[in-house]
């Protein structure tokens, strides 16, 4: 049998995060365009962690947001916008915990930040 290293849990252990972008409840365009938008805004703040929640699937053959959200991540991922992504234990909702990569000088702590995320919902 081939090593294969040390194996790694498919879920990531720490689920806390310092803020939360609530996805669940909106259609893909604007999931989409609410993660885009943190994503990008996060370019100029601190690095942050963030749970990313999503609708689960209902069952009844409409998909979830899963994938084309998980892609989107994985895209911010590889050009460095985020500095680790998992997904969020099966026992949790369903959704992501990202670290965004950030400036480290950038904006601290404060409304500005919480306005991001509240933003992010409400355009």
């Amino acid at each position: 049998m081939a090593d294969h290293g040390e194996l790694k849990p498919l879920f990531g252990e720490n689920r806390e995060a310092e803020y939360e972008l609530d996805l669940r409840g909106l259609d893909l365009p604007h999931s989409a365009a609410s993660v885009e938008r943190m994503l990008e805004r996060s370019r100029f703040r601190a690095p942050r962690s963030v749970r990313v929640l999503i609708d689960s699937p209902d069952g009844e053959g409409g998909g979830s947001h899963f994938q084309p959200l998980g892609r989107l991540l994985l895209d911010a991922r590889r050009e460095g916008v985020l500095s680790a992504m998992t997904t969020l234990p099966p026992e949790d909702e369903l959704g992501f915990r990202v670290v965004t990569a950030g400036k480290p000088d950038g904006e601290e702590e404060g409304g500005s930040d919480r306005d991001m995320l509240e933003d992010s919902l409400t355009d």
